[in-house]
């Protein structure tokens, strides 16, 4: 028979959801202390020794609640064990004292706040509940423990000593004395037990230690605070701090709206104005510190993310980049939470300022779902499906992303008056209109395209002055919004933040969007001065080549390009492959030689310069074809008559050596 394995811990014989969830109920108290410490105020009025012993204590209270909030599952776990343990027995020391001095027991046990009562006012159901529920406070103690069976037994016997006492009816200093010593058994009990855990702690805290100090030498900072957020599910605390506290105060003040309430016929019902208003406070108060705003921040997260998730299985898009919406809208909403001091401010201008924001979030989270969409569309026009059901769904989103911006803006500017935020919020929207508009005519052009079928140079002109124009007008929002978050920081408010955020929107919105639309059509242009400057052929000479386009593989209908190394392209394909680089796509020579003389030498068939007459390029080249096609006839009949003079020679050499043998 084999031995028994050591003693399996509570928390492994539930799965592995069931842990992941209990850890992050478990890590939300931590947050709910660090929240009352930084919202209590220290008492007023009180000595310098008094003020500086409040702040070390808040200071330890930080530390100990963010110690517990970091710590690894089973040590967490652990922790939360040795803390319910010590708060049963706390509870059957009270139970035990209030059971044995109190005279009026009787009546505060079986009559609860509310005039209920629970049970009759008889003597042996007393002490039957009072013994069932000392015995469920010592069995948890000690299963809570690990406490050994000899001693479990001991525990249970001194934590039901004051409740037999009671039932013998023993004199009150008796009584007392049973009550006191129990306590102060269970107490050095307790004492014990942690000074033999000692030196486990010692070596679970050090272990911690070298861990950390071991990530934090060879991966740095960065992926230890990140390793850290993804282990503790620190966006799940959040939100589940945040939800947690919001439906407490939702009670809180609905049952106080309630007892408020003097109509009778509305006892169970609350009024469209109390609701308002209670709705109202539940938002000023769930942003009233930066913990509630990133509590705040995780809930958007979640919301935004199955958004995103919704939007890319309606429109069919499979893209990993686009599923970053869960993480974009949270940033953006702590950056302006941050910005315009939300938790700073005063109720009523909170609740002003959350709306405001909230707007300004709708807008980037509508911005980017444009960014999803606009590639499907594109793919979709390019690839030339013709499904109704796969193109729907995208330009339904597409009609959203430009209906939902016109009607933000008509509601906002019939309600308030123009100021620097209205302004901002009604420039995104013209902007993202805007989008919408550019995205619709390129899938329109593509869709022409595909439905004539036939080859339409001016496609890539055209497709290039649409998104070009849409490029301009946005660069031209940004400086626009640059100079009215300048106005803000400088006449309304100003902070170090917002300076911070607007130097990065000079950077990416203004300097890098300048700067690539310059070197785009730098590139266009020096791609059209090359394609001009190669000989082209047009007419009956295309007859000629008998050739097709080594890009396309489309035969030439009505012109084509030379290169300097004799290859024969479309102009609208040469021109798309210079945009990436300067070569032939066929034996990677320079495509475009400034110099003549240098031309003359790298063109080895003899072909015109590119400055030279067409038709006389193209007569030579035939010729140099033609020439090329002669002198490989006669390696052809050379190499013929090689073959031949070796097969003689090797019939003669095996006569030879047959009549040698």
């Amino acid at each position: 028979m084999a031995a028994p394995g050591p003693p399996q811990l509570p928390w492994l014989r539930l799965g592995p959801r069931l842990r992941a969830g209990l850890e992050v109920a478990l890590r939300v108290p931590s947050l709910f202390l660090i929240d009352a410490i930084f919202n209590s105020a220290p008492p007023p009025g009180g000595s310098v020794g008094a003020v500086l012993l409040g702040v070390l204590l808040r200071l330890l209270g930080v530390f100990v609640s963010s110690v517990v909030l970091v710590l690894q599952q089973r040590a967490l776990f652990k922790f939360y064990m040795i803390a319910s343990a010590f708060l049963l027995a706390a509870s059957s020391v009270l139970v035990n004292y209030y059971a044995s001095l109190h005279i009026n027991f009787y009546s505060a046990y079986y009559t609860a706040a509310f005039g209920i009562q629970f049970f009759p006012h008889k003597g042996p159901s007393l002490w039957m509940a009072l013994s069932i529920l000392q015995l469920i406070f010592g069995i948890g103690y000690v299963n809570l423990l690990n406490v050994q069976s000899v001693h479990s037994q001991l525990i249970i016997l001194d934590i039901l000593i004051p409740v037999i006492g009671l039932v013998v009816e023993l004199p009150l200093n008796v009584r007392q004395m049973l009550v006191f010593i129990s306590g102060l058994v269970l107490t050095l009990n307790t004492a014990a037990i942690l000074v033999m855990k000692i030196k486990w702690f010692y070596y679970s805290v050090r272990y911690v230690y070298l861990l950390v100090r071991h990530m934090y030498r060879i991966y740095g900072l960065q992926l230890l605070m990140e390793d850290t957020w993804k282990r503790i599910r620190f966006p799940a605390v959040l939100r589940v701090f945040w939800l947690t506290r919001l439906t407490a105060q939702a009670v809180v003040l609905t049952y106080v709206v309630k007892m408020a309430e003097t109509n009778p016929e509305e006892k169970f019902l609350i009024s469209w104005d109390n609701c308002w208003e209670l709705t109202c406070n539940l938002i000023i108060s769930g942003c009233d510190s930066t913990l509630t705003v990133l509590g705040m921040s995780a809930v958007i997260s979640s919301i935004a993310h199955y958004l995103g998730l919704g939007i890319l299985a309606f429109i069919g898009s499979t893209d990993e980049d686009d599923k970053r919406l869960g993480f974009v809208a949270p940033v953006l909403f702590f950056i302006l939470a941050l910005q315009t001091g939300l938790s700073g401010l005063k109720p009523e201008e909170r609740l002003v300022r959350l709306s405001r924001n909230m707007c300004l979030l709708l807008t980037a989270v509508l911005h980017f779902i444009h960014g999803m969409t606009d590639p499907v569309l594109m793919s979709l026009s390019a690839s030339h499906v013709s499904s109704f059901r796969r193109h729907f769904p995208v330009l339904f989103v597409s009609a959203c992303l430009f209906i939902l911006p016109v009607l933000l803006s008509y509601v906002l500017w019939h309600h308030y008056a123009l100021n620097t935020w209205l302004f901002a919020v009604t420039a995104f929207c013209v902007e993202l209109c805007l989008k919408v508009i550019v995205s619709i005519t390129v899938y329109i052009l593509f869709m022409i395209d595909g439905y004539y079928n036939v080859l339409w140079e001016k496609l890539d002109d055209y497709v290039y002055y649409v998104r070009s124009t849409g490029n301009i007008i946005e660069f031209i929002f940004g400086v626009i919004m640059f100079g009215n978050g300048a106005y803000t920081m400088v006449f309304e408010s100003g902070s170090k933040i917002r300076a911070c955020m607007m130097c990065l929107h000079a950077y990416f919105n203004i300097y890098l969007q300048a700067k690539n639309g310059w070197k785009t059509f730098i590139n266009r242009r020096t791609a059209v001065k090359k394609i001009n400057s190669l000989p082209e052929i047009k007419g009956s000479r295309l007859h000629d080549i008998d050739d097709v386009c080594a890009i396309c593989y489309h035969e030439f209908t009505t012109s084509a390009r030379i290169t300097p190394c004799n290859h024969y392209f479309h102009a609208l394909c040469l021109r798309k492959w210079l945009y990436i680089q300067d070569t032939c796509p066929m034996c990677h020579q320079k495509v475009y030689i400034e110099d003549k003389e240098n031309a003359n030498i790298s063109n080895n068939s003899g072909f015109a310069a590119p400055n030279e007459n067409p038709g006389e390029a193209a007569e030579a080249a035939a010729d140099a074809e033609n020439d090329l096609n002669e002198d490989n006839e006669s390696l052809d009949s050379d190499e013929e008559e090689d073959d031949c003079v070796e097969q003689h020679l090797n019939e003669t050499l095996n006569v030879d050596s047959n009549s040698l043998g």
